[in-house]
């Protein structure tokens, strides 16, 4: 009995000198959910957002910076580059009332099909959101009719967030235009 005391109070006394000295290193520790502005509970919360690509005229609002290789022009667009900063709307017409912004980085990342990586910021603009953002980073299966991508964070209200969104191409003209819809659904925001 006295050896199982003693080994128990020995586990205890390590456990407690561990956590003292791993705190004392700086890097360490316990996180109070006040400082970090973070008052509530988590919640899972669903966005609905359209942006609304422009290809060509004087202001795209969608550009390729880095073409694709020759030989993946037809097939994949195989290491195209593309940069965007699209407008948010609250529905599928350009004239919807704008909630936000998408800036984004999208990458031709399949030699045999045209998938892309997806690097995106929603900007929001409007409410008890505005400031804030979600981002979104992941293969885009452009072949799908709906694809799923994981939200990997967020800065303000969503800060530690995650979450998936869907993708659905609404309409798509490569020279002039296109209107995406993405559902985003959030957890672990404040």
């Amino acid at each position: 009995m006295a050896t199982q005391f003693f080994i128990v109070s020995l586990l205890i006394s390590c456990l407690l000198l561990t956590t003292i000295n791993a705190e004392e290193t700086g890097f360490i520790g316990s996180l109070d959910r006040n400082t970090l502005g973070i008052k509530k509970k988590d919640k899972i919360s669903h966005f609905r957002f359209f942006f609304h690509e422009t290809f060509s005229g004087s202001d795209p609002t969608t550009v390729f910076v880095v073409p694709s290789l020759p030989q993946y022009n037809s097939s994949s667009s195989f290491g195209a580059i593309g940069v965007m900063d699209n407008t948010l709307t609250v529905g599928p017409e350009p004239t919807s009332k704008v909630v936000g912004r998408v800036e984004a980085l999208a990458a031709a990342a399949s030699k045999t099909e045209f998938n892309l990586l997806i690097f995106f910021n929603f900007i929001l603009t409007e409410g008890k959101y505005n400031g804030s953002t979600i981002t979104v980073l992941g293969r885009n299966r452009t072949n799908l009719k709906v694809r799923e991508i994981p939200v990997v964070g967020g800065t303000g209200k969503f800060r530690f967030a995650t979450g998936y969104a869907e993708t659905n191409t609404i309409f798509f003209d490569p020279q002039t235009r296109s209107t995406i819809e993405y559902n985003i659904y959030v957890s672990q925001h404040y």
